[in-house]
């Protein structure tokens, strides 16, 4: 078993808090994915923050380019390790 971790970044908690969703039902994952707050940087102000959705991964299941296209669908990107 390995610590296999995505992360996907996208533009705002509200698109990070409905990806989150989303991501139980399209690939069936058990455990919810981790919300971080992701401020650019000197930043101060929540409208420049960047949300991070981080998903462990130990079986290996989840596919990079199907993580690609479902982070795109609201405007974001996985981000490779």
């Amino acid at each position: 078993m390995s610590d296999v971790r995505h992360v996907l970044v996208l533009p705002d908690r509200d698109a990070a808090e409905e990806a989150a969703e989303a991501l139980r039902e399209r690939f069936g994952t058990r455990e919810e994915p981790q919300l971080v707050r992701d401020a650019l940087a000197g930043e101060d102000d929540a409208e420049d923050a960047q949300w991070l959705l981080v998903l462990r991964d130990e079986d290996g299941r989840l596919d990079a380019g199907e993580l690609d296209e479902f982070a795109g669908e609201w405007e974001g990107w996985r981000e490779e390790p």
